[in-house]
């Protein structure tokens, strides 16, 4: 049902000290230019601009109670003018404001209220730093100041390009303190620009150009972001557009900035701003010529809001703007126009009696409007059915875990729903109505406060409603997009989804899901699994992977084989496995080295409930390896890689059987010679292999130095011998005592080996060598006792 709006007096200036001249300066026909409140609400400044008689003036007007001195200051042409009146926050004393009178050549006079005592001059500043300065626009900014200023060339012939370009953006802090006023350091945001009207919200500052005099620079607005010193070009025809950080005092010059966007910005339509205001939510509200309302956001983006009646708007008619809560007020004509500025919609529109009509800051409910005319100050409120009080506190407890336990049902578990199950994304369901559950709490005000529950549960919705929003503007993207472009948004949409489901839980669901994306788009998945490991390859060409440990524990730790069952499903392991074997088979076994690395650290040797535990990883990447439908020689080298990677003595051995089977000998003496020093177990295994096929054949004679290097020390002349008559070849193939081709083992081959192994001293002999090396061996005849 609609709101229903009153609007009721609530001042007719009886409660201000020379209220009955403020309410003559209104009703004789001298508008005043601008009306504004003090923070407080207990003072009103008026600035006029009228011609003399009588001359342009401000005058301030204080409510009863407070009374003290007044202020009053006018200039006579050609005087500078007065260009702003500025409340700033006292960060001294919390709470406290004091108000800058900026005059257009830059003396600034610095004013206090005290109460019974009235209006004091703390101290007077110069902004600029040059004479010839000139201010044309100026905001505050908490307790900095922010304007743009005229610095007119030295030469007075100058190229007009050049002289349009003469403007430049400074900030300073202006500090209130006990010993007086302080001005901070002078900070140029930019130079060598033209004309900005510069708009302040709490945490950006808008820079709106003053003039179209030039078609480039007349296309877009900028918005400057002082806490990140970030510059933003925005164009209401196009959106966002570049934005630069800006680190160094170079990069602030107006032409740099536009360097690389001049294409772009050379093909846009012209702005097409009537009245400009900042909103209460920190957007930019602009009124164009033909009556639409838009807002700029900080970011760059812009939406449409309304559109006012009454056809096209002059340039000398004014529209007045104004943000109260949630709720747009604009004044147009007379005509009162109350819009939710959420949705665009129209809430009420009013026509007013006054002629003149100007908004102040209402300090009470976020949504009264004050409105300040000749005859009083008035306040547009919103009734309420007289049942209709506020909630009681229980009231909307009860209201929000109801519409949680609706969203409850909807998540399809029955077990209950808390925020850390929420940020896992195991229960992420129907987003959209889970926020529209929470909008209330979002819409709090921060002094509120919220409770610690609500404030865990809407910082994690942030994150999650982000990056749903994301997804789903991706995939709006990719039905829209012409065909030449939809591959590179198909490729960004899998790596969101890869990256999103490893965030989540990897149950047989998700695993399910990226089975059929590996299947579906298997270029996209290899690029986004990539992505998610953050693998590249060093300095040195050795592969590394900076994945979190929580990426790594997905991948090795979800689901195996025998959970997923034989649906034609595979364990995430494997799916990246084939992945690695369809574009970039080389880097599969450092892959693997990799995720064995990780495994060591991460689990303890052997645990059931590691990976390792169950299958070794690289008996798995064989697997992977094993169900290619055709096999070459290159799976050969690669079964190999693989086995040697793992670094385990029954891998390293099979890996020696293949190469012997293979015939590369020299391959296997390297092999030989590289792992035999990681125990001396596997440096046993090793020789006695190799003793064996050099008793069957001569293929290892030219190795034959390097094999008799790998001999272990417990190893004697009666275990070598045995070895090599039991695998020497059968007798019966050559009766003869001489073999015709020469290929038959012989004691010479066999001499250097058992020369090497008698020569090397007994372990015996070891024991008691510290003794037979003793200087004086027997021991002296200890002395007889007479």
């Amino acid at each position: 049902m609609k709101r229903a709006g009153t609007l009721r007096q609530v001042s007719d200036f009886s409660d201000f000290s020379r209220g009955h001249w403020l309410q003559e300066l209104l009703c004789r026909g001298e508008e005043p230019s601008h009306v504004q409140s003090s923070p407080d609400g207990q003072h009103l400044l008026v600035l006029q601009k009228s011609r003399p008689p009588p001359l342009p003036r401000v005058l301030a007007f204080q409510r009863h109670g407070i009374g003290g001195a007044d202020l009053e200051r006018n200039w006579q042409p050609p005087q500078p003018a007065l260009v702003g009146l500025l409340f700033l926050q006292n960060p001294v004393t919390p709470g406290t404001w004091v108000l800058a009178v900026v005059w257009e050549h830059g003396h600034t006079e610095v004013w206090h209220f005290v109460v019974a005592v009235g209006w004091q001059l703390l101290q007077t500043v110069e902004l600029c730093q040059g004479a010839r300065a000139r201010i044309v626009s100026v905001c505050s900014q908490g307790a900095s100041l922010v304007w743009c200023e005229e610095r007119p060339p030295l030469d007075t012939h100058s190229d007009m390009s050049k002289c349009a370009f003469r403007f430049c953006v400074c900030t300073r802090a202006l500090e209130v303190g006990e010993q007086g006023v302080r001005l901070g350091t002078l900070r140029i945001v930019l130079h060598n620009s033209p004309e900005y009207q510069v708009l302040a919200s709490p945490q950006n500052v808008f820079l709106v150009p003053a003039t179209a005099s030039f078609a480039t620079t007349s296309k877009f607005l900028l918005i400057w972001h002082p806490e990140k010193t970030k510059l933003t070009i925005t164009a209401p025809s196009a959106g966002f557009v570049h934005s630069k950080v800006l680190r160094y005092s170079s990069e602030s010059d107006f032409r740099k900035l536009l360097l690389g966007s001049v294409g772009l910005l050379s093909g846009l339509a012209p702005l097409d701003i009537h009245t400009s205001a900042v909103s209460n939510s920190e957007g930019l509200l602009l009124v164009s010529t033909k009556g639409a309302v838009n807002m700029v956001e900080p970011d760059g983006t812009q939406r449409h809001i309304f559109d006012l009646e009454g056809g096209p708007l002059a340039q000398g008619r004014p529209v007045q703007l104004k943000t109260f809560g949630s709720i747009l007020a604009c004044v147009l004509a007379g005509v009162l126009y109350l819009i939710d500025q959420n949705s665009g919609r129209l809430i009420e529109k009013k026509i007013l009696s006054m002629k003149e009509v100007h908004f102040l800051e209402s300090l009470g409910e976020e949504d009264s409007i004050q409105l300040l005319t000749q005859t009083g100050i008035y306040s547009f409120s919103f009734s309420k059915p007289e049942d209709s009080s506020r909630p009681e506190p229980c009231l909307v407890e009860m209201v929000f875990e109801e519409a949680c336990r609706y969203y409850q049902r909807r998540s399809l578990s029955s077990s209950k729903l808390t925020v850390e199950k929420l940020k896992k994304g195991g229960v992420f369901q129907a987003p959209v109505a889970l926020a529209a559950i929470l909008q209330h709490s979002l819409h709090q005000k921060p002094a509120r406060g919220l409770q610690d529950t609500y404030a865990k549960l809407l910082s994690t919705m942030s994150l999650e409603l982000q990056s749903y929003m994301s997804l789903e503007l991706l995939k709006t993207c990719v039905v829209c997009a012409p065909e030449s472009e939809v591959e590179s948004y198909c490729e960004e949409l899998v790596e969101q989804e890869v990256s999103r489901v490893l965030r989540s839980d990897m149950d047989k669901d998700n695993l399910a899901y990226l089975n059929s994306v590996f299947a579906s788009f298997p270029k996209a998945a290899w690029k986004a699994t990539r992505s998610c490991l953050q693998l590249q390859q060093n300095g040195d060409g050795l592969l590394v992977a900076r994945a979190t440990p929580e990426v790594w524990k997905k991948v090795l730790g979800g689901p195996q084989q025998e959970e997923v069952g034989q649906n034609g499903v595979v364990p995430l392991f494997e799916l990246i496995c084939a992945s690695f074997l369809r574009f970039k088979p080389k880097w599969l076994p450092s892959f693997v080295e990799l995720t064995q690395q990780y495994v060591s650290i991460s689990w303890a040797y052997s645990s059931k409930e590691g990976p390792e535990g169950r299958v070794p990883l690289y008996k798995r990447a064989l697997g992977v390896l094993a169900r290619k439908n055709k096999r070459s020689e290159a799976d050969d080298e690669m079964e190999l890689e693989l086995l040697l990677c793992s670094k385990r003595p029954k891998a390293v051995l099979q890996a020696l059987h293949l190469l012997i089977r293979l015939k590369q000998w020299q391959r296997v003496v390297e092999v030989a010679e590289k792992f035999s020093k990681l125990s001396p177990l596997l440096n046993k295994e090793i020789f006695t292999t190799l003793l064996a096929e050099f008793a069957q054949h001569r293929e290892l004679d030219p190795y034959l130095d390097t094999l008799w290097l790998l001999c272990p020390a417990e190893l004697t002349t009666s275990d070598i011998l045995a070895v090599v008559l039991q695998h020497l070849p059968d007798s019966q193939e050559d009766p003869a005592p001489f073999s015709s081709e020469g290929n038959q083992l012989t004691v010479g081959l066999l001499k250097p080996l058992l020369q090497r192994v008698l020569q090397r001293p007994c372990i015996q002999d070891e024991m008691y060598s510290d003794a037979l090396q003793s200087p004086t061996f027997p021991p002296p005849t200890p002395p007889r006792e007479h």
